[in-house]
């Protein structure tokens, strides 16, 4: 092994390293199993760390050959979704942590494209939260140890902004994705709906959850993505989009939330970096009807009763007890219609009969606290999550994929500032092939500057 052969630390260069011969699957997950434990103490983005099951399965498929499209690149993936042989605890002490009989749909993709899982990633209980922290400790954000990788995928975005692995597993209900790459300084994507495998939980939290990547390139999550979706189109990015028509908005979907001006700023200057290209930039506002909120949430309270019911109730955060009774009696009275939802989904599919690319902020304000926001109460956790990570949402209730893509760094707290990607069903590559055109334009460092 050579230093210079597992540099830049990309899925994209390490596979390629281990295709040509010049690094192994051996060597990779040992610098990945190195780094875990030199740099996760301090960090806490590991739940748990396969050491000699992911050193086996790398001598494995040395042994068996490395002509695939992940070969040898250590993959973590998020503590929600079943690894075979391995607890999944969801953040919670009332999951049970039995070793899970057989790998997600999602798993098996990745490892039969030659990834090794050299761990599972810290998750909030329950995966309801825009912070990540549980019974099991506090994740914290590589780019500043007092604020918050963000959530769900908090552990995931923490692995892979310093450096732990190359890329992760996510998923996302409310932004669970996006939120954790744009406090991170990461590219990952939402895809929409029916193009990854789903199957969390007993409802995908009714229908607003989406399996992504989570990568510090374009590249990376595009390679990603092609191998959860089973789609190699998605990897080939394209290099001559044309001039797309980008509709620009900082309007948060909900009422009464501020939106930090270097935010918007970052906003501008990346739109400003497209329009010199020759794209359309054009200041647009969409109309978010007040029934998108009330379809978001009344999901994400039912989803998250329907993942808590057959827990054991005592073991739960006393937030998400109160998260979870309200949505018991949301699913009680039957106020699941699909009509508001269906309603914002048209009016959303109306922007795009104008603009290739809807572009906003990712959050609202730097990354909040890094604390055990499960001390709080319920309604001081609402509070803080709306307030910070307004931008998100809307597009789960819609379907539509939507992405987050580093843009720059706050010149006053420095942490990581995002745009928000979004575009019509279907349009994945499109967004991906947008996003390598930003990063080109205005390239970033890839992971957190303690780690590069």
């Amino acid at each position: 092994m050579t230093t210079d052969a597992l540099e830049p630390w990309t899925a994209t260069a390490l596979s390629a390293a281990v295709r040509a011969g010049s690094t192994s699957p051996l060597d990779a997950v040992r610098e990945s199993l190195r780094r875990i434990d030199e740099r996760d103490a301090e960090l806490g983005a590991f739940q748990v760390v396969r050491r000699d099951a992911a050193t086996r399965e790398a001598a494995g498929l040395q042994a068996a050959g490395t002509d695939l499209p992940l070969a040898g690149v250590p993959v973590a993936i998020k503590d929600n979704i079943p690894v075979e042989g391995e607890p999944m605890r969801d953040g919670s002490a009332a999951t049970e942590g039995w070793p899970q009989k057989a790998d997600h749909e999602v798993v098996r993709r990745i490892r039969a494209a030659g990834g090794i899982v050299v761990g599972l990633t810290r998750v909030p209980e329950l995966c309801v939260w825009g912070a990540t922290d549980s019974v099991y400790g506090v994740t914290r954000n590589p780019w500043d140890l007092d604020r918050t990788p963000g959530g769900s995928s908090g552990g995931s975005a923490a692995a892979v902004a310093s450096g732990q692995v190359p890329i992760a597993h996510g998923n996302d209900g409310m932004g669970s994705i996006r939120i954790p790459a744009a406090c991170a300084g990461l590219v990952g994507i939402k895809p929409g709906q029916g193009v990854v495998p789903c199957d969390l939980g007993e409802t995908d939290w009714y229908g607003l959850s989406e399996n992504g990547p989570i990568a510090t390139t374009v590249a990376d999550t595009a390679l990603l993505l092609s191998v959860m979706a089973d789609d190699p189109s998605l990897a080939d990015l394209d290099a001559d989009l044309g001039p797309l028509c980008i509709a620009v908005s900082t309007k948060p979907p909900l009422q009464g939330v501020t939106v930090d001006r270097e935010h918007v700023r970052a906003l501008f200057q990346t739109a400003g970096a497209l329009k010199t290209e020759g794209h359309a930039v054009e200041r647009f506002d969409p109309v978010y009807p007040n029934g998108a909120a009330i379809a978001g949430l009344a999901r994400w309270f039912a989803g998250t009763w329907s993942d808590a019911q057959h827990l054991d109730q005592s073991l739960l955060e006393p937030r998400n007890r109160t998260h979870a009774a309200i949505g018991r009696r949301i699913v009680e009275r039957g106020l699941l219609s699909e009509k508001p939802r269906d309603a914002w989904k048209a009016k959303a599919a109306e922007i795009f009969e104008t603009f290739d690319v809807l572009m906003t902020p990712v959050l609202a304000t730097p990354p909040i606290e890094s604390k055990r926001w499960s001390d709080e109460n319920w309604a001081t956790s609402m509070a803080a999550n709306v307030r910070y990570a307004p931008f998100a949402a809307a597009w789960n209730v819609a379907s539509f994929p939507a992405m987050s893509v580093p843009a720059g760094v706050h010149p006053q707290y420095g942490t990581p500032m995002s745009v928000q990607l979004v575009a019509a069903p279907g349009k994945e590559r499109l967004l991906l092939s947008l996003a390598a055109r930003i990063e080109a334009l205005r390239p970033w460092q890839r992971v957190a500057p303690s780690y590069a």
